[in-house]
């Protein structure tokens, strides 16, 4: 298995090192996982195994090597339909709700096409000056296949909760502490901050340009809300009291029929969890996970607090060391806070919902060329998560990122921690 900590974010000391971890770690996540299981999509928004792996080589085929390589030739004309994603300006694609009809090309060719491209990879970084515009891409590259490694992760839990046997991605027992701790505070005092990237090393064009924001004193949880809290929510009717709801989530929550998180059952001896380990009894100590932004509001409108906004939540995060537990393919699933003295859990365990609706910052400038639809075009209708999750990979996560989806998703290892004003 590739060490995840192995990986920096930076040019040196060796590109084409950093290059073959980053690419060797997503063929470990798929590991083990059969063919079968790899061209499963269990839901439109989710995409299979093989798709990712395919599609993180068609980036670096269409958008590094194709453009500065003499003499490189694609692996297979079709597959810049088949893989493309949502980048218009590089052409017609396959729909995304029908991704797992791709039964071909097999799981042996997208290895191969891999194999192709790493190839003409490793020939293209051999002699590349960190300065040449194709290191500046290859190292975006590295980041966007770690975002895909996170996503091969939440997908397949998806399908394996979407099928009956309930089959553990890797078996194994989760053990965690169960002591569940006391509600904190933490206080700040607001004023003017300074928000967003500064270097160095990489940013996405989301987190630029670095600014002032003037923030009102407030205080934020030390901890993610937990399991057991949550429960306290819905022994309490939180699902069924429309006065604690936003008007479009009460209206999915009813269309849906929400009653809980997404993968807790309920059983002959209470709650479980289904977890990338399989199906456990739920453990009231660790944070709750897998709750959309309206459940998220809904349980901090219950609890007489608020969602941080982003920028509280970087203000904080600036001052904490990335620290937590990220990506870890011995336990995939979060675990419970082991202290009170300090803002825990900020980095790592959940992605974090704020009251933050994703827009440009001011002056923001999205990336050159094709590489323009990264992100900016998706500014609009989304939320911001903040903090990374136990699927992010840990040298991909810094205060500034800005994760973002849809109000309603569930199937993210997203949480909640409060805040209020002080």
């Amino acid at each position: 298995m590739t060490n995840p900590a192995a990986i920096t974010n930076d040019a040196r000391p060796s590109l084409s090192k950093r290059y073959m971890a980053v690419r060797g770690l997503s063929e470990d996540l798929a590991a083990p996982l059969s063919a079968e299981d790899q061209g499963v999509q269990s839901m439109p928004d989710a995409s299979p195994t093989k798709w990712h792996l395919a599609h993180t080589t068609w980036f670096f085929e269409t958008v590094v090597l194709a453009p500065v390589l003499d003499g490189y030739r694609p692996f297979d004309a079709q597959y810049a339909y088949l893989f493309n994603s949502y980048y218009e300006g590089l052409g017609p694609r396959h729909p995304r709700p029908l991704r797992g009809l791709l039964s071909r090309p097999s799981l042996d060719e997208v290895i191969a096409y891999r194999r192709h491209v790493d190839n003409a990879m490793r020939e293209l970084l051999a002699d590349l000056d960190e300065d040449h515009p194709s290191a500046a891409r290859t190292i975006l590259g590295l980041n966007h296949e770690q975002q895909h490694q996170e996503l091969i992760l939440t997908d397949i839990k998806h399908a394996f909760f979407s099928n009956p046997m309930l089959p553990a991605y890797l078996p194994g027992q989760l053990k965690g502490i169960v002591r569940a701790l006391s509600p904190a505070w933490a206080h700040f005092p607001g004023g003017v901050v300074r928000i967003g990237h500064e270097g160095p090393g990489f940013a996405f064009d989301n987190e630029s340009p670095r600014h002032d924001v003037l923030l009102r004193p407030f205080r934020l949880a030390l901890h993610p809300v937990t399991c057991g809290q949550y429960q306290d929510f819905m022994a309490d009717g939180g699902y069924c009291r429309p006065e604690l709801w936003l008007s479009d989530g009460w209206v999915l929550k009813e269309r849906e029929g929400w009653t809980a998180p997404l993968y807790w059952l309920q059983r002959d001896s209470g709650w479980h969890v289904f977890t990338l380990h399989g199906l456990r009894p739920l453990n009231p100590a660790e944070p709750i996970v897998h709750v959309s932004f309206y459940e998220a509001a809904a349980y901090a409108a219950w609890a007489g607090e608020r969602l941080p906004t982003e920028f509280e939540w970087e203000a904080v995060a600036q001052q904490q060391p990335v620290a937590g537990r990220l990506l870890d393919v011995n336990r995939l699933h979060p675990g419970a806070s082991v202290g009170e003295a300090a803002v825990e859990q900020i980095y790592g365990d959940v992605w974090e919902w704020t009251r933050s609706s994703y827009d440009p910052y001011p002056g923001y400038k999205p990336f050159d060329g094709e590489l323009a639809e990264y992100n900016g075009k998706f500014m609009i209708g989304q939320t911001v998560l903040r903090g990374g999750s136990c699927a992010t990979p840990r040298n991909h996560i810094r205060s500034s990122y800005r994760n973002f989806f849809p109000p309603s998703a569930r199937w993210q290892f997203s949480g909640i921690r409060l805040a209020g004003d002080a």
